[in-house]
């Protein structure tokens, strides 16, 4: 079974590996949190170096087919978010599945 990374285990890490309070490393991750959710509201790129990029691109309005009915349903326009990690993030990934 595959676990989870929560917000209560980042701030678990941040009081364990940098020594603030409880209390002060959850409103440390949830600040993060905040700032890199202002910034893709606000239409901007998240870059974390090393990890990857966040970024909000806009999809134009089209139309879809039920693939059961074969009906055809307008889906309208949008902005979506994207993730593309580092190069280094997915060699590290990579390498985690090798046994």
């Amino acid at each position: 079974m595959s676990k989870t990374l929560t917000r209560m285990d980042l701030s678990e890490s941040v009081f364990r590996e940098v020594g603030l309070s409880r209390n002060e490393s959850a409103q440390l991750v949830e600040s993060v949190l905040s700032h890199m959710s202002d910034a893709l509201v606000a239409g901007e790129t998240v870059k974390i170096s090393s990890f990857g990029t966040f970024s909000v691109r806009s999809k134009s309005a089209r139309v879809g087919r039920n693939p059961k009915t074969g009906d055809e349903a307008p889906i309208p326009a949008r902005r979506v978010m994207t993730f593309r990690p580092s190069h280094l993030m997915k060699d590290r990934v990579a390498d985690g599945n090798k046994s």
